[in-house]
């Protein structure tokens, strides 16, 4: 029988988590991965040029194809994702096969490719569960084309462009103004910006239980020591490959790209560079905070063997005294006095309160 059964039968909670390390490790690029066809298809569409907005919803992939035409810059995002819709809007556009398989692929590396007269650019957006208190990754696709740029989400019920879909709704704001490369940049500086307020969260978890190891070091803490650390694993898995993904796009010489936009992609590079060293930090942080509960278990583990040592040591005259005056002998010293009893019952407590008025004084506790 599976152990995890098992204790799932006897109703022993799983400290440690095992589930959430086979998530993490159950990476296999070698295998093809099964995506399950998503219920319901949102699309979004943000048609633009610097004095006017059109925005389009709809449920059907089919009425955002005519935007390709509409010779304005064309923001179309697509939340929820079909095999048949998502090749269907990447054929119109001119999306390469190969860019369509990463698109509906799991678990992949955030990369970046030019292929064919496009740019594309898939990485995770990172959110923290406050109930699980766990870092959730959602798969982003974004294709830069010629006045155009897709997105593919996996999830319709939420994402991180909000303040870039008020922004455009103001007309003389600078991403109304620019092309479609600055929306790409736009689009990848919420998502790093948003790795800071899920590393803020985690951090806030990270120094509630350094407070829990100070004071208390037990299973539960190294449980929830390890279980932080596996969110770490995730965090950086996520954010060090983003930052080479900027960095080729600032080495890209690609005719979609402007050279007046590559300043802003190095501001989005020193963002992930300061992510990378500031989840460095919290790698080490963690390290310590293991050391320190191990220390503090030794410390407990100490004092207990300290308490013990020294009860023994004190009751060791009174066994030594018994013993002797215990043994089965015709003649021994004091064995028939009127006093003897007392004699040794005195010596059974005074020699215990010399050693431990010694011990006291030599700081042993």
């Amino acid at each position: 029988m599976d152990s995890r059964r098992y204790l799932k039968m006897l109703g022993v909670p799983q400290l440690f988590g095992s589930g959430r390390t086979k998530e993490i490790l159950d990476i296999n690029p070698t295998v093809i991965p099964f995506r399950e066809e998503a219920n319901e298809v949102s699309v979004f569409v943000y048609d633009y040029d610097e004095s006017d907005l059109k925005e389009f919803h709809s449920t059907n992939v089919d009425e955002c194809l005519h935007f390709k035409t509409s010779n304005r810059l064309s923001w179309i995002n697509i939340d929820g994702l079909r095999k048949g819709e998502v090749e269907k809007v990447c054929e119109h556009y001119g999306v390469h096969p190969l860019l369509v398989e990463d698109i509906l692929s799991i678990n992949q590396r955030p990369k970046m490719d030019e292929v064919e007269g496009v740019m594309f650019c898939l990485l995770n957006m990172l959110y923290f569960n406050d109930v699980k208190k766990t870092v959730e990754t959602e798969q982003i696709s974004i294709v830069l084309g010629k006045e155009f740029v897709l997105s593919f989400q996996e999830d319709a019920s939420r994402d991180v462009f909000d303040p870039l879909r008020n922004k455009l709704k103001i007309s003389k704001s600078q991403i109304r103004q620019r092309s479609a490369d600055y929306l790409l940049y736009a689009m990848l500086d919420l998502i790093v910006d948003n790795y800071f307020l899920v590393m803020e969260k985690l951090g806030e978890q990270i120094e509630y239980l350094e407070e829990d190891v100070v004071r208390r070091s037990n299973t539960r803490t190294l449980a929830r020591i390890n279980q932080l650390r596996k969110e770490q694993i995730i965090l950086k898995r996520n954010i060090s490959p983003v930052r080479d993904l900027i960095s080729s796009i600032i080495r890209s010489e690609s005719d979609l790209l402007e050279d007046s936009t590559t300043k802003y992609f190095k501001d989005v590079y020193d963002h992930i560079v300061q992510a990378y060293d500031l989840s460095e930090n919290y790698r080490d942080i963690m390290m310590s905070m293991q050391d320190l509960y191990i220390s503090n278990v030794n410390l407990k583990m100490n004092e207990v063997m300290k308490v013990m040592a020294i009860v023994t040591s004190v009751l060791a005259p009174a066994t030594v005294i018994g013993g002797i005056f215990g043994m089965n002998f015709d003649v021994i010293p004091y064995s028939h006095h009127q006093w003897g009893f007392y004699f040794a019952v005195g010596a059974m407590l005074i020699i215990p309160m010399w050693m431990l008025l010694a011990f006291r004084r030599r700081g042993w506790f």
